[in-house]
């Protein structure tokens, strides 16, 4: 490595550390698999704010190239499944460099030791494989599975000329790899609503699992450990937003054909769409059902949906410098009144935190539950 990439690479972890207190045992493998071997030529940087991503591309502008791998940003290789050109820069995001930051974390909650063998869910450029393969050393192993064929196929070129040793498949990362179980560990690099058993499965007893989780509600970090009676309990340690698992993207909103209720609400709509962590995750268990946001120049929007029928919606409406707020129903469901009840549950639970929630996974169900696995808040 030359010594402006080392500079840069540099500046990266120096990031990374203060961001949290990641061990050296992350960073120095992120400095033995440089980042800029995973990323093509032409991608979108994506600081944060859709409105502000830009597209990068090596031969027009290498500087702004070279900065963008070495920043925190996440970089986005592919729009639409591969429908939209990246160049356009507009599209839904279905593949990309994680940021940075994100990976670090989610590595160090993993924690491979040497010798590990580890299941990859999502290869997307490959850096994660790459640096999960530094991680367990030579005589581990490393199974990446990717779903897309051709995401997968540049991954396994860029994996190649770095010289890293990877079994890469392509296939639905929810079935996992039987073949070369077990593992020690199953890294996720897509968000789940429902994690499947497989990955329980094919761990061994003690096995950790560290998966993006996005139930409707926030976007969480869910770290489990697999248990001899082949379930899984774990706890919500943190943040991580991902694309999600393709056969787990939510529904899209019915159209509103003109037949839906128009009602007031006193409860502000902010209240439900930007509440904080712990209320996300209570609010996504009792319910079952999706949320978002949408900032208007004069309006916030708080929709929630019922990902089993599409055709029940609603959304709650704030108009600036109006005192009232209203609520536009479709179908029967009273979804609004639903999540302000499971919210203000929460609120009478003493408000806890995302750290207080737990997960256990069974061949059945997921049970989302409160300091203890016997307070369970769902059944699903």
């Amino acid at each position: 490595m030359d010594e402006a990439i080392a500079k840069r690479v540099d500046r990266l972890v120096e990031y990374i550390r203060g961001f949290e207190d990641i061990q050296s045992f992350v960073t120095e493998a992120i400095r033995a698999v440089p980042r800029h071997r995973f990323i093509p030529d032409v991608a979108l940087a994506t600081p944060g704010d859709p409105d502000q991503a830009f597209v990068i591309d090596r031969d027009t502008d290498p500087d702004s190239w070279w900065d963008t791998v070495y920043s925190p940003n996440p970089i986005v290789t592919q729009l639409d499944d591969g429908g939209s050109d990246i160049r356009a820069g507009v599209g839904a995001y279905t593949s990309s460099s994680s940021a940075p930051s994100t990976v670090a974390h989610l590595l160090q909650l993993l924690d491979p030791e040497p010798d590990d063998r580890v299941l990859e869910v999502g290869t997307g450029t490959g850096w994660t494989a790459g640096l999960l393969a530094h991680l367990v050393g030579p005589h581990g192993s490393v199974t990446s599975i990717e779903i897309d064929e051709v995401v997968g196929e540049q991954a396994a070129k860029n994996l190649a000329q770095t010289g890293v040793q990877a079994h890469m498949v392509i296939g639905d990362g929810a079935d996992g790899c039987p073949q070369r179980a077990p593992y020690d560990r199953v890294h996720v690099t897509c968000g789940i609503r429902t994690l499947p058993y497989a990955w329980v499965e094919q761990c061994r007893p003690g096995g950790v699992i560290v998966a993006p989780y996005s139930p409707g509600f926030g976007d969480h970090v869910l770290r489990l450990v697999a248990l001899p009676d082949g379930t899984a309990i774990g706890r919500f340690p943190g943040y991580a937003a991902y694309m999600m698992m393709r056969l787990q993207r939510p529904a899209s909103a019915a159209p509103d054909d003109g037949s839906g209720r128009r009602h007031p609400t006193q409860v502000h709509p902010r209240t439900i769409g930007l509440a904080p962590p712990g209320a996300d995750l209570a609010m996504a268990a009792v319910t079952d059902l999706y949320a978002h946001i949408s900032r208007e120049e004069n309006r916030f929007l708080t929709y929630v949906l019922d990902p089993a029928d599409p055709g029940q919606w609603a959304v709650a409406v704030h108009e600036r410098g109006n005192p009232e707020h209203t609520v536009y129903q479709m179908g029967e469901r009273p979804l609004w009144e639903e999540v302000c009840d499971a919210y203000f549950r929460w609120v009478g639970w003493g408000e806890p935190g995302r750290d207080r929630f737990g997960m256990t996974v069974t061949p059945e169900e997921q049970r989302v539950w409160l300091d203890t696995p016997d307070q369970v808040l769902n059944r699903g």
